[in-house]
């Protein structure tokens, strides 16, 4: 039952299970894993696809050559052991020369060769069958406001995506693009700090239709928000293109514990939302294994990340089933049909009687509908 299979469409990114363990603090604990070793990691276990940022797998100063070999190989391994590549992203915040950002840069240089190494990475990641293309923008932000107004970084921003959505356009590579936000870290502030914050910017752009968010866990977490909130608005608007799973303890740094790790409930409805409504994307785990771990550990975390969610699938259903909960449930929803505003409505509703004393004294048994909820996780019922 709990056994990843390819429609659940599982998928890791190379930096993920590929992390040795290295940290602000430390060096790293566990040797460097190739990717076409990563590959075969990753099919041992189960999982159905593999991501990748452009230096995750070509490195920064690859010649020509180079590049060709590495992406040679690792294709091959793919196709061996029968994983996709469903998503690709850049990495426009490990160099120096992002330093000061990246898109939102105040040099017009460092903006010009950030879209360059965009566009390389969506034909790396064409050129290995991604569809969808994440834009996490790790250094779009400031310590000081005082080095440039936020309208104007918004402007540098909008000008970045719209030129790449062109680019792929001219390319006819098809991407979605998946925009993904968190509050802080690397930078002191990050200008699109949350989900929403995106949706309305999305909004603003030349091809709003070809780009969406690609909401994460520990960063909605970061800032104490509510993640399956965060989701079901993008989701609602049509624009949850991709999703990151991992687990966090509010307020802390970017922690990307194995998924449900600390808060199994919020993990709970996170999933059970994105069941009800037939999220059919890859559901991508961009998480980490502890520190402590050695490589036989990395595979305990990647297989957990999958058992948890299909774990948390299996409750969704029970829940469903429950004949108390189901009881509640009716209790507590009316049916009534979609608001529209008429003239022949709005006068009715004026001069409808409305009880606001019956309304304020009707029960709602929330407690009950919570506590029969834990009583599924922790498996009573």
């Amino acid at each position: 039952m709990y056994t990843p299979r390819p429609e659940h469409k599982f998928s890791f990114g190379l930096w993920t299970v590929g992390n040795p363990g290295r940290d602000p603090f430390g060096e790293p604990v566990r040797r460097i894993l190739s990717p076409v070793e990563i590959v075969h990691l990753l099919a041992d276990v189960g999982a159905w696809g593999v991501n990748l940022h452009d230096n995750d797998l070509v490195p920064i100063n690859a010649s020509t050559t180079e590049r060709a070999t590495i992406v040679r190989d690792f294709k091959a391994a793919c196709a061996d052991r029968g994983l996709v590549v469903p998503m690709a992203t850049v990495n426009l915040f490990t160099a120096p020369v992002f330093r000061d950002g990246a898109f939102t840069a105040n040099d017009p240089d460092v903006r010009a060769y950030a879209l360059q190494k965009t566009m390389s990475a969506m034909d790396l990641g064409h050129e290995l069958g991604a569809t969808t293309f994440v834009l996490w923008g790790g250094r779009e932000g400031t310590e000081t406001d005082a080095c440039r107004s936020p309208m104007e970084a918004v402007k540098r921003l909008r000008d970045a995506v719209n030129y790449l959505c062109e680019y792929s356009r001219a390319q006819q590579y098809g991407y979605k693009f998946a925009l993904e936000a968190k509050p802080n870290e690397p930078r002191g502030d990050i200008y699109m700090a949350t989900t929403g914050a995106y949706l309305g910017f999305i909004a603003t752009l030349e091809h709003p239709e070809m780009v969406g968010v690609n909401p994460e866990v520990a960063h909605e977490q970061m800032a104490g928000l509510n993640m399956t909130h965060a989701v079901a608005q993008a989701w609602e608007a049509g624009k949850l293109f991709h999703i990151d799973l991992n687990d966090q303890a509010p307020g802390r740094y970017d922690q990307d514990f194995r998924f449900g790790a600390h808060n199994p409930k919020a993990a709970f409805f996170l999933v059970k939302f994105l069941e009800e409504v037939g999220y059919a994307e890859p559901r991508h785990f961009d998480a980490h294994a502890y520190r402590t771990e050695d490589v036989d550990g990395v595979r305990d975390f990647a297989r957990g990340c999958m058992r948890t969610y299909l774990i948390l699938k299996e409750k969704a259903e029970r829940w469903h089933a429950d004949a108390e909960i189901r009881e509640v449930l009716d209790q507590i929803t009316a049916d009534a049909p979609p608001l529209r505003y008429s003239d022949e409505h709005a006068q009715e509703l004026s001069r409808r009687t409305i009880d606001r004393d019956a309304l304020a004294s009707r029960r709602l048994p929330y407690e009950r509908l919570d506590q029969l909820t834990i009583e599924i996780l922790l498996g009573v019922r």
